[in-house]
């Protein structure tokens, strides 16, 4: 059992990464996280050596915000909770980069079509939150809801992948 961690430096801050076994594990900006978080190595000084699978998840993130918005679909994740909580992580991975889907429209995703309250609670208390996009989760009306790390990177994580996916070409 290997784990490992990382920070990347993001146009929105410190991302914490916690790896298990190549899969990641955890994300978090460090300044909205709720656990305390090994500081990030100081400028200069060398950074946690990772596996191959460690680095693979590093470079996905910073690929991602480079503008490959699908890079994220592409790595492992082993994120911990219950079963209906990684079916609604499941099902929020599937919504494409550019696109949302509702917290009703994941409830019947996952065959509870009356749970969508619990399906808020399960897509805040995503550990992995880049690579099981929430962020693409919004109310049946078309707003935000919320979102952990604050409805700023929201916005700029759903405006960041319609730029690239137009600009790529991308139709997924």
């Amino acid at each position: 059992m290997v784990q490992e961690h990382c920070w990347v430096e993001t146009p929105l801050g410190t991302m914490y990464l916690s790896m298990h076994d190549g899969a990641l594990r955890e994300a978090a900006f460090v300044d909205t996280w709720a656990r305390p978080v090994v500081a990030p190595p100081e400028q200069g000084e060398d950074e946690n050596a990772l596996s191959t699978e460690g680095a693979l998840v590093r470079d996905a993130v910073a690929s991602y915000f480079g503008g490959d918005v699908e890079a994220l679909d592409r790595i492992e994740i082993d994120p911990d909770g219950t079963d209906f909580q990684r079916a609604v992580w499941q099902a929020i991975r599937e919504i494409p980069a550019g696109q949302t889907a509702s917290y009703q429209q994941i409830a019947q995703a996952v065959g509870k079509p009356s749970a969508y309250r619990a399906v808020g609670t399960a897509t805040g208390r995503n550990p992995v939150g880049i690579a099981v996009p929430c962020h693409r989760v919004v109310r049946s009306d078309g707003g935000l809801g919320g979102y952990g790390g604050g409805l700023h990177r929201k916005e700029w994580f759903l405006e960041h992948e319609r730029q690239h996916i137009s600009k790529n070409g991308n139709t997924s």
